[in-house]
Protein backbone atom coordinates (compact mmCIF):
# COMPACT_ATOMS: atom_id res chain seq x y z
CA UNK A 1 0.00 0.00 0.00
CA UNK A 2 1.44 3.40 -0.55
CA UNK A 3 2.45 5.05 2.12
CA UNK A 4 1.57 8.84 1.33
CA UNK A 5 -1.95 10.46 0.07
CA UNK A 6 -3.19 13.22 -2.36
CA UNK A 7 -6.37 14.94 -1.47
CA UNK A 8 -8.43 13.40 -3.43
CA UNK A 9 -7.56 9.64 -1.85
CA UNK A 10 -7.03 11.16 1.73
CA UNK A 11 -10.80 12.02 1.73
CA UNK A 12 -12.13 8.74 -0.13
CA UNK A 13 -10.14 6.21 2.23
CA UNK A 14 -10.55 8.92 5.16
CA UNK A 15 -13.16 6.42 6.94
CA UNK A 16 -11.45 3.27 6.33
CA UNK A 17 -8.03 4.68 7.98
CA UNK A 18 -9.45 6.57 11.10
CA UNK A 19 -11.55 3.43 12.02
CA UNK A 20 -7.67 1.47 12.20
CA UNK A 21 -7.20 4.03 15.15
CA UNK A 22 -8.49 3.83 18.84
CA UNK A 23 -11.98 5.44 18.95
CA UNK A 24 -11.20 7.65 21.44
CA UNK A 25 -8.76 9.02 20.03
CA UNK A 26 -11.05 10.12 16.72
CA UNK A 27 -13.48 11.40 19.39
CA UNK A 28 -11.10 13.44 20.62
CA UNK A 29 -9.78 14.96 17.78
CA UNK A 30 -13.18 15.72 16.41
CA UNK A 31 -14.44 17.50 19.87
CA UNK A 32 -11.42 19.60 19.40
CA UNK A 33 -12.87 21.25 16.46
CA UNK A 34 -15.85 22.65 17.83
CA UNK A 35 -13.54 25.29 19.36
CA UNK A 36 -13.14 27.19 16.21
CA UNK A 37 -16.16 26.03 14.65
CA UNK A 38 -19.96 25.51 15.15
CA UNK A 39 -20.94 22.07 14.06
CA UNK A 40 -24.70 21.62 13.35
CA UNK A 41 -26.07 18.43 12.11
CA UNK A 42 -27.76 18.56 8.63
CA UNK A 43 -29.01 14.96 9.42
CA UNK A 44 -28.94 12.99 12.84
CA UNK A 45 -26.69 11.06 13.03
CA UNK A 46 -27.81 7.48 12.94
CA UNK A 47 -26.90 3.75 13.66
CA UNK A 48 -28.73 0.88 12.74
CA UNK A 49 -28.81 -2.20 10.64
CA UNK A 50 -28.27 -2.29 6.95
CA UNK A 51 -28.75 -4.99 4.26
CA UNK A 52 -25.61 -6.32 2.53
CA UNK A 53 -27.33 -7.07 -1.53
CA UNK A 54 -24.38 -9.77 -3.62
CA UNK A 55 -25.14 -10.88 -7.12
CA UNK A 56 -25.17 -14.16 -7.89
CA UNK A 57 -21.87 -14.90 -10.22
CA UNK A 58 -23.61 -17.77 -12.24
CA UNK A 59 -27.09 -16.18 -12.73
CA UNK A 60 -26.69 -12.45 -11.65
CA UNK A 61 -29.67 -13.00 -9.38
CA UNK A 62 -29.38 -10.65 -6.13
CA UNK A 63 -29.59 -12.23 -2.73
CA UNK A 64 -29.27 -10.54 0.99
CA UNK A 65 -25.58 -11.72 2.34
CA UNK A 66 -26.91 -10.65 5.99
CA UNK A 67 -27.14 -7.45 8.26
CA UNK A 68 -24.29 -5.41 8.47
CA UNK A 69 -24.16 -2.22 11.62
CA UNK A 70 -24.22 1.09 9.64
CA UNK A 71 -23.43 4.29 11.17
CA UNK A 72 -24.27 7.21 9.11
CA UNK A 73 -23.98 11.06 9.62
CA UNK A 74 -23.99 14.55 7.66
CA UNK A 75 -22.73 17.94 9.50
CA UNK A 76 -21.64 21.79 8.54
CA UNK A 77 -18.81 23.54 10.15
CA UNK A 78 -19.87 27.39 10.07
CA UNK A 79 -16.42 29.30 11.05
CA UNK A 80 -16.41 33.40 12.62
CA UNK A 81 -16.41 34.40 9.18
CA UNK A 82 -19.65 32.57 8.53
CA UNK A 83 -18.03 30.16 5.89
CA UNK A 84 -19.75 26.98 5.84
CA UNK A 85 -18.27 23.38 4.58
CA UNK A 86 -20.11 20.39 4.51
CA UNK A 87 -18.82 16.87 5.42
CA UNK A 88 -20.21 13.40 5.85
CA UNK A 89 -19.34 9.68 6.61
CA UNK A 90 -20.67 6.16 6.13
CA UNK A 91 -19.48 3.17 8.24
CA UNK A 92 -19.61 -0.50 9.05
CA UNK A 93 -19.87 0.59 12.65
CA UNK A 94 -22.75 0.87 15.20
CA UNK A 95 -21.46 3.88 16.89
CA UNK A 96 -23.73 6.97 15.39
CA UNK A 97 -21.14 9.07 17.70
CA UNK A 98 -17.79 7.87 15.70
CA UNK A 99 -19.40 8.60 12.11
CA UNK A 100 -20.26 12.22 13.53
CA UNK A 101 -16.79 12.25 14.20
CA UNK A 102 -15.56 11.16 11.02
CA UNK A 103 -18.10 13.67 8.92
CA UNK A 104 -16.24 16.40 11.05
CA UNK A 105 -12.75 15.05 9.97
CA UNK A 106 -14.30 14.95 6.41
CA UNK A 107 -15.15 18.52 6.33
CA UNK A 108 -11.87 19.69 7.80
CA UNK A 109 -9.74 17.80 5.51
CA UNK A 110 -12.32 18.90 2.12
CA UNK A 111 -11.90 22.54 2.81
CA UNK A 112 -8.37 22.24 4.19
CA UNK A 113 -9.88 24.23 7.50
CA UNK A 114 -7.37 25.21 10.60
CA UNK A 115 -6.47 21.89 12.12
CA UNK A 116 -6.38 19.97 8.81
CA UNK A 117 -2.89 19.47 9.56
CA UNK A 118 -3.75 17.85 12.84
CA UNK A 119 -6.52 15.15 10.89
CA UNK A 120 -3.52 14.54 8.11
CA UNK A 121 -0.98 12.69 10.87
CA UNK A 122 -4.16 11.20 11.88
CA UNK A 123 -4.56 9.82 8.40
CA UNK A 124 -0.92 9.00 7.92
CA UNK A 125 -1.26 7.10 11.31
CA UNK A 126 -4.52 4.99 10.38
CA UNK A 127 -2.20 4.26 6.93
CA UNK A 128 0.31 2.65 8.76
CA UNK A 129 -1.38 0.84 10.87
CA UNK A 130 -3.19 -1.01 7.75
CA UNK A 131 -0.46 -1.52 6.10
CA UNK A 132 1.16 -3.24 9.02
CA UNK A 133 -2.03 -5.49 9.48
CA UNK A 134 -2.09 -5.83 5.25
CA UNK A 135 1.71 -7.45 6.08
CA UNK A 136 0.88 -8.94 9.11
CA UNK A 137 -2.13 -11.36 6.81
CA UNK A 138 0.01 -11.61 3.64
CA UNK A 139 2.67 -13.44 6.15
CA UNK A 140 -0.19 -15.63 7.52
CA UNK A 141 -1.08 -16.85 4.10
CA UNK A 142 2.02 -17.49 3.16
CA UNK A 143 2.35 -19.56 5.77
CA UNK A 144 -0.80 -21.53 5.24
CA UNK A 145 -0.30 -22.03 1.74
CA UNK A 146 -0.80 -25.89 0.71
CA UNK A 147 1.15 -27.46 -2.37
CA UNK A 148 -1.98 -30.02 -3.61
CA UNK A 149 0.97 -30.92 -6.63
CA UNK A 150 2.13 -33.42 -4.46
CA UNK A 151 -0.94 -35.28 -3.48
CA UNK A 152 -1.42 -35.45 -7.24
CA UNK A 153 1.88 -37.70 -7.40
CA UNK A 154 1.20 -39.46 -4.59
CA UNK A 155 -2.12 -40.41 -5.82
CA UNK A 156 -0.76 -41.63 -9.10
CA UNK A 157 1.44 -43.60 -7.27
CA UNK A 158 -0.94 -45.35 -5.35
CA UNK A 159 -2.54 -45.89 -9.13
CA UNK A 160 0.33 -47.76 -10.39
CA UNK A 161 0.50 -50.18 -7.56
Amino acid sequence: MNQTLDIKHQRTQLPRLLMALPEDEVMTTAASFAEHYRIEDIKLPQAGLGLMQLKDSALQDGYFLGEIPLATAHVVLTDAQQNRTEGAAQIMHSEAGLARAIAIMDAVVSAKLTGHELVTQLLARGLTVLTAQQSSRKKMLARTRVDFSLLSSAEEEDADE
